[in-house]
């Protein structure tokens, strides 16, 4: 299983936020959340990652989840082919 977790930095409505991904697949990802018992709903998937909200960060990393830094996350997730890209935007026009 290699389901990662960065520390949680990213702030949102007055909390801090991890990421939760898999540098396996999706659905070693969900089965993990499930496992875990996070009580994070399936609707929140972004994509590629559940976003944790920090008082969840302790639960996730005893129940498994590999803690790593943002870059490494992002890293191991592009190279397992399991990161999504957002759309281009298109440029702005001139003027």
């Amino acid at each position: 299983m290699a389901v990662l977790i960065d520390t949680p930095a990213w702030p949102w409505r007055g909390r801090r936020w991890s990421h939760l991904v898999s540098d396996v697949s999706y659905d070693e990802l969900h089965a993990f959340v499930v496992a875990a018992e996070l009580g994070i709903p399936r609707r929140a998937f972004q994509g590629d990652h559940y976003d944790v909200p920090e008082d969840l960060y302790d639960v996730a990393v005893a129940a498994g989840a590999e803690p790593v830094g943002a870059r490494e996350l992002l890293a191991r997730l592009t190279a397992a082919g399991l990161r999504l890209r957002r759309p281009s935007r298109p440029a702005a026009p001139a003027g």
